[in-house]
């Protein structure tokens, strides 16, 4: 039978589409609020910067950043017509990342946070002041790392779909244990990878094949009827 995309496995619907996505991009955020803050504050001893940033998460930090990108996320998804399911590919990402006024959103989230916690008494006002006045070097740090989060997810992408072609060649020659190597390759990958619509199509039906010559001892004579259930998994 001759391999074939249609019936793929049917995606994961709901909020969990778009969890791992602000995960990626709070652990990026976060990185670059956390290499500014040290660059703006090369006096202070890493341990009292540990404690300024644990004051600034319980102050809110981490819950306005997050609520902002899944703001961005929402607002993005609608203006490209990504109702439903997984975004198709990772230029959308990018669009809605760079367009959605992420920056702008995370420094709002410093202003509060800073404004907050001098108010309480969690941050010294001059700490804070040296944080609103470099808060565009801040910023800058957020926005390369952001730049930087991207590019790695391309390559992610590029390295699934060149394993993805592999694979297929290796099936088409029986392969198995050139078909293994490609597997293991691509599931490396898309564990780092934001969830794309047309990339999972692929790597679920690969997956599917796989598995199921895997349990069949290797062995590449399946029925019509067995590949075509494995379609649809």
């Amino acid at each position: 039978m001759e391999l074939s995309q249609n019936n793929v496995v049917e995606l994961e619907k709901g909020n969990k589409k778009d969890e791992f996505l602000n995960s990626t991009l709070w652990k990026t955020i976060n990185s670059g609020i956390d290499l500014g803050l040290r660059y703006l504050l090369p006096d202070i001893v890493e341990d009292e910067i540990i404690d300024l940033k644990n004051n600034m998460i319980n102050l809110g930090l981490k819950d306005g950043i997050k609520k902002s990108i899944n703001d961005v996320i929402e607002t993005g998804r609608q203006t490209i017509g990504v109702l439903t399911g997984n975004f198709q590919n990772i230029g959308q990402v990018q669009s809605v990342v760079k367009n959605g006024g992420i920056i702008d959103k995370v420094s709002d989230v410093l202003n509060t946070v800073i404004q907050k916690g001098e108010h309480s008494g969690k941050i010294n006002p001059t700490i804070g002041n040296i944080i609103i006045k470099g808060k565009n070097s801040l910023l800058d740090s957020v926005e390369r790392n952001l730049e930087a989060t991207m590019n790695n997810q391309i390559s992610k992408v590029s390295l699934v779909d060149e394993s993805i072609k592999n694979w297929k060649e290796f099936y088409d020659k029986k392969d198995f244990d050139g078909m293994e190597k490609e597997f293991k390759i691509m599931e490396k990958n898309l564990k780092d990878l934001v969830p794309l619509e047309n990339t999972l199509q692929n790597a679920r039906f690969v997956e599917n094949i796989h598995q199921l010559i895997k349990n069949n001892d290797r062995n590449f004579d399946i029925s019509e009827e067995a590949l075509e259930l494995a379609n649809k998994l």
